[in-house]
């Protein structure tokens, strides 16, 4: 189990599996009740590059090889009210995470009773400067003397998905084929030849009067057709990567710091913020 005995910043970057085993995401922040310093929430960064947050409850999770395990599925948590995780929760918004997960009440106090102590980013303590300076912010707890200021950065990658599929596949398709072949037949004809002394034995040969018959057999060409299954040629499937330039557009924000002088009057803008790159 997660209690005092856990050191909060040993969670900052570890794996969030869910109940099912599955990896959510990793632990961005880690949120301690400021009463009895205990762990009690973490927000989970998924999504592409971590882009998303999302808070999780670590009543019921176990930090065990270094991976959060907690109670819930990944779906669950993924779908929990989205919360600024910037500073402190307030009392509302607590109450919105324990009606959802269903783990308690909320702090009856009217201050916050959850607030970040570690920050993956920044891995620093809100509370307290590594030099002994505290400060007071006017716009939530106490911190040093310094201010940080922070930006958006636009991370543009890719996935490989599947587009679609593409099978060969084959039919039989009958076409009718004419084709033009000569052939060829017998046919009777008469030949008449004059009675010459060259023919006139043959002639003269038999009876004066008689009765006969010749015959002639006639023959001729019909036409045959066979049919012979050759192959022709070979198909196959393959694929070839083209690659593509696509534009991406994003809103990117960033936070510019102001020294605002009530002793003079006057407003200076910070000079780094505004000479900067873009970065992708």
């Amino acid at each position: 189990m997660i209690g005092t005995n856990t050191n909060p910043n040993d969670l900052v970057g570890a794996d969030v599996l869910g109940s099912d085993g599955g990896k959510i995401g990793t632990v961005g922040q880690v949120y301690v009740d400021t009463d009895t310093q205990t762990p009690t929430w973490v927000t989970v960064r998924t999504g592409l590059f971590g882009t998303s947050e999302s808070f999780a409850p670590l009543d019921d999770a176990d930090f065990v090889s270094g991976a959060v395990h907690v109670a819930h599925e990944k779906s669950f948590v993924k779908d929990a009210p989205r919360i600024e995780s910037d500073g402190a929760l307030s009392e509302d918004e607590e109450q919105a995470l324990y009606d959802y997960y269903g783990n308690g009440n909320g702090s009856a106090s009217a201050a916050p009773s959850e607030a970040p102590l570690y920050d993956q980013d920044a891995d620093r303590h809100d509370d307290r400067a590594d030099d002994g300076t505290v400060g007071h912010d006017t716009s939530g707890p106490t911190t040093d003397d310094a201010m940080t200021r922070s930006e958006e950065r636009l991370h543009v990658g890719t996935e490989r998905v599947e587009a679609g599929r593409a099978r060969l596949r084959k039919h039989v398709v009958t076409e009718h084929v004419q084709q033009t072949v000569p052939v060829s037949h017998d046919e009777v004809t008469l030949q008449r030849e004059p009675i010459t002394d060259a023919n006139a034995a043959d002639a003269l040969d038999g009876p004066a009067l008689s009765e006969e018959e010749h015959e002639v057999v006639l023959t001729e060409e019909r036409v045959v057709t066979a049919k012979e299954t050759v192959p022709v040629e070979r198909v196959s499937l393959g694929t070839e990567t083209v690659t593509e330039q696509h534009t991406v557009e994003e809103d990117v924000a960033h936070e510019e710091i102001e020294l605002d002088d009530a002793a003079t009057g006057t407003r200076t803008a910070d000079d780094t913020a505004v000479d900067r790159d873009d970065r992708v």
